[in-house]
């Protein structure tokens, strides 16, 4: 067998993966993400359950920016996990396979949870 010095294919510093790749693997970052938010919580529901110290503790966390920015990154994740199963039901009815209405839809699955995301954000703030 002849060996020559060139990159395996797909050469990473050349390919672009494709919106609905990085949508793909969004989902599953997302489904990890909405696992780590519900063991925070069931942390919380357990704090309430705890009595009027515990649940004063958690309350107190839970003003912190940074479990603010946590949860709405659970929010997202639950949006944006929830429009990807919405795609997915549609593939399952054996639709909208080429590629222009698959790079359309991905776009329309972002905007749709983002727009979710910040439809709850106001909901829950005003």
């Amino acid at each position: 067998m002849n060996s020559t010095n060139r990159p395996l294919s797909p050469h990473l510093q050349v390919y672009r993966l494709p919106l609905t790749g990085l949508i793909s693997i969004t989902h599953r970052m997302t489904g990890v993400m909405l696992s780590l938010g519900l063991i925070l919580f069931l942390c919380m529901l357990y704090a309430i359950a705890g009595g009027a110290e515990a649940f004063a503790a958690m309350q107190a966390m839970t003003d912190s920016i940074l479990l603010q920015i946590v949860l709405w990154g659970f929010m997202y994740a639950l949006f944006f996990h929830l429009c990807h199963g919405v795609r997915h039901l549609i593939w399952d009815a054996g639709c909208s396979f080429d590629n222009e209405t698959l790079n359309r839809y991905a776009l329309i699955e972002l905007f749709v949870s983002l727009v979710l995301t910040a439809a709850t954000f106001a909901f829950f703030i005003l």
